[in-house]
Order: C-alpha cells, then sequence, then structure tokens
C-alpha cells in the first residue's frame, strides 16, 4: 500500500472547505487588525491599547463581513442581508468583548505594562494576550456560531461531527459519526 499525502489531503480539503476559507479571512483580518492596532498603539492612542484594540477590532470585523459572506460562506444562507448582518456584527461584537477580556486582564489585573514592566516585555504581553489568547477564543466562537445562526445551512452528519468537535471537545462522537457516514456509503455501493 502507497501513502499518498493527496489521498487524505483533498479529502480533508473538501471535507472541511469552509473552516480552510474561514481560516484565511481569519488570518487576513489578522493582517489588518495587527496593522491597526500597532499603528494607534504607538502613535495617538499610546496610553489606550484597549481603545486601539476595539478600533482595530471593529475594522477587522467589517472586513471579515465581506469576506466572509462572499467567500467563506457563500454557499450558505437563506437569511435576508439584514438580519445575517445583524447577527454576523452581533456574535462579532461578542469576539471583539472575548478577544479584549485577555488584554483587560495582562493589564489592569496583572499589571504588564510600563512602569512596572519594561517596554518589551509590555509588547510582548499585549500581543500574547490580545493576539494569541484573545484572536484563538474569539476565532472559535465565531466560527460555530457563524456556522450556527449567521449562515445557516441544513446540517447533515459530517456538520454536527464538526460542531460537536468544536463546541465540546466531542472527538469521540465526531469519529463515530464518521465511522457511520462511512459505514452508510459502503452499504449504498452497487455490488460488482
Amino acid at each position: 500500500m502507497r501513502f499518498s499525502v493527496d489521498s487524505y489531503a483533498v479529502p480533508f480539503a473538501e471535507r472541511h472547505h469552509e473552516l480552510i476559507k474561514f481560516a484565511i479571512v481569519g488570518a487576513t483580518t489578522f493582517v489588518i487588525d495587527s496593522a491597526i492596532f500597532y499603528t494607534l498603539k504607538l502613535t495617538i492612542l499610546e496610553p489606550k491599547p484597549v481603545t486601539a484594540k476595539v478600533i482595530s477590532g471593529i475594522v477587522a470585523v467589517i472586513a471579515s463581513y465581506i469576506l466572509n459572506r462572499e467567500w467563506s460562506f457563500r454557499d450558505r444562507g437563506g437569511r435576508e442581508r439584514h438580519h445575517e448582518a445583524l447577527l454576523f456584527f452581533a456574535f462579532s461584537g461578542v469576539g471583539v468583548l472575548l478577544s479584549m477580556a485577555p488584554l483587560w486582564f495582562s493589564r489592569y489585573v496583572f499589571d504588564l505594562q510600563v512602569p512596572t514592566v519594561s517596554l518589551t516585555v509590555e509588547n510582548i504581553a499585549d500581543f500574547l494576550s490580545a493576539y494569541l489568547i484573545g484572536n484563538l477564543m474569539q476565532m472559535a466562537f465565531r466560527f460555530w456560531a457563524f456556522r450556527r445562526w449567521v449562515f445557516p445551512d441544513q446540517m447533515g452528519v459530517g456538520d454536527r461531527a464538526l460542531e460537536s468537535t468544536l463546541t465540546s471537545g466531542g472527538i469521540a462522537e465526531a469519529m463515530e459519526d464518521e465511522v457511520a457516514v462511512r459505514r452508510r456509503r459502503l452499504r449504498k455501493r452497487p455490488a460488482a
């Protein structure tokens, strides 16, 4: 038996194409968010990093809506645009709050800011809390909420397996669902 990356990568990409597109949009908006955040934080909003993060987050969310609507979830929907946009921005607002929470804790609970720590430590703490921890929390929440409520679709077994994996760590349930899907496919094949 010969191992082929394509034999595993292509089915994975086909099965999780929305997640892959969502991640690409996330990477794009991460660059937008980072550029605006650091531009503001290092210039006119130096003493107010949380305000800089809110502004950069809002701009990134607008870009995210356009890219997700037109590319990541373009085959989904069923809602009127104004209702879809309202839900998108509401869940994104919750996501912005989730992404800001670690930065707020870093700055105001752990006091990781100048003069308590050096400027280098402050910037590293800001990056880790706002971008790594905050964005991971935001990304998981937003993907789940967008698929579930903003861009709804009829959920099949594969979608329930993915949702179960993302929301509750239900890897075992996801594997059971995948095994059930494969068994059904094998039964449907015509006999040779």
